[in-house]
């Protein structure tokens, strides 16, 4: 029986995970579960699956998930400090699924005991990368990536040698944008934003792949996770979401990843991983498809792309500073303070002003440094928005 913690149950990466657990619990013992606000979800969840503890991020709310676990044998706790503890418990698999910045800490809590860390949470990579990474090989932990497009790279170099890779293509369905001009963009809504053509996902996941940050974040993370230079990773625009990435070699062949849209075959192979078994998803009917294709990811409509570039290209604190600005601009923007585009210039402002002028160019990558960069550029950011108001 395989002992498991899912961290960020609640969201639609952790619900996924729940779906796949639940279809076969004889399988697997869950020692925690942890989420967010949605605490009826997380508490239902927990009861369902068995777990041992459940925990809520916030203090405020420890009370309603006691109320809500009362009489099921699972413990509640709520806060920063019970978080680190739920993913810090000795288990053999942790589903790393926190959105955002805050999946840092806690994923670094799993990796430190070796478990293994299926991490969907790409904000560690960015942000943090090498020493997420260095702290798994500390630990003899082992860490598999859970995003489709870098689950579809694993997958594809799978007893390949990485000397022989050429370049490595992730693809983006474009969103719902895809083919309006950048002028067109200008005057983007939050509900429009969130009508994403393939993909069913959280609010700011949705978001970030309509203006195309999350496929930024996406390019850093492959050059974090597999070590590839930045001038051999490519992202394209194909709509129809069937082909998540593709690998070439230096003899001009291509190994591509192919599948539904749907984040559990990638769960599901780092859930069982280094076996394959069979998983509730679609299976491709390649006559039905007919046809598919692809088209140019265009950094004069989508800046993001060449934000991410940059960030490449600089290292260090600039994926912390990148990811800070890209989440506080995105808080703008729901709360209808900056518009779509404007989030473009709020992530370059920050960009230019934090490894600029306020020298993070020059600072060492520690939990330390990370930390304080997240923080001060988040100011810098709402700081922006001010100046723009007045």
């Amino acid at each position: 029986m395989k002992r498991i913690s899912i961290l960020g149950a609640t969201g639609s990466i952790g619900q996924s995970t729940v779906d796949l657990i639940a279809r076969a619990p004889e399988a697997y013992a869950v020692e925690a579960m942890t989420g967010g606000r949605n605490i009826a979800l997380l508490a239902q969840d927990a009861r369902r699956l068995g777990a041992r503890i459940a925990v809520t991020a916030h203090d405020d709310l420890l009370d309603d998930l006691r109320a809500a676990l009362a009489g099921s044998g699972v413990a509640a706790a709520a806060g920063r400090a019970a978080l680190l503890e739920a993913a810090a418990r000795p288990v053999d698999w942790v589903m790393s699924a926190i959105v955002g910045s805050a999946g840092l800490e806690p994923g670094l809590a799993a990796v430190d005991t070796g478990a293994t860390l299926a991490l969907a949470n790409k904000e560690s990579l960015v942000t943090a990368g090498p020493i997420l990474l260095d702290h798994g090989r500390r630990a003899g932990a082992t860490i598999l990536p859970v995003d489709s497009e870098h689950s579809g790279i694993f997958q594809a170099l799978r007893g390949e040698d990485m000397a022989s890779v050429e370049r490595v293509i992730i693809t983006a369905s474009g969103g719902p944008f895809r083919d309006r001009s950048r002028e067109d963009l200008a005057s983007v809504t939050v509900e429009e934003a969130l009508q994403h053509p393939s993909w069913s996902m959280g609010q700011r996941i949705t978001i970030d792949s309509a203006s195309m940050f999350n496929k930024a974040m996406e390019m850093i993370e492959t050059k974090e996770f597999f070590g590839i230079e930045a001038e051999r990773i490519e992202a394209v625009i194909h709509p129809q979401s069937i082909i998540h990435a593709l690998v070439g070699h230096c003899d001009g062949g291509m190994i591509a990843h192919m599948g539904a849209p749907d984040m559990r075959h990638a769960i599901g192979y780092a859930l069982h991983w280094p076996e394959r078994r069979d998983l509730p998803v679609e299976r491709l009917d390649l006559v039905a498809l007919g046809a598919l294709s692809f088209a140019k990811a265009c950094p004069e409509r989508f800046r993001a792309l060449g934000l991410a570039r940059q960030v490449m290209d600089q290292g260090g604190l600039s994926g912390a500073v990148f990811n800070a600005a890209k989440e506080r601009a995105l808080d703008h923007f729901l709360a209808g303070r900056a518009s779509f585009l404007q989030m473009d210039d709020l992530v370059a402002g920050a960009l230019d002003r934090m490894m600029g002028r306020e020298g993070f160019d020059r600072v060492e990558m520690t939990l330390e440094t990370v930390s304080h960069a997240d923080q001060v550029t988040r100011q810098a950011v709402d700081d922006m928005i001010r100046v723009a108001a007045d």
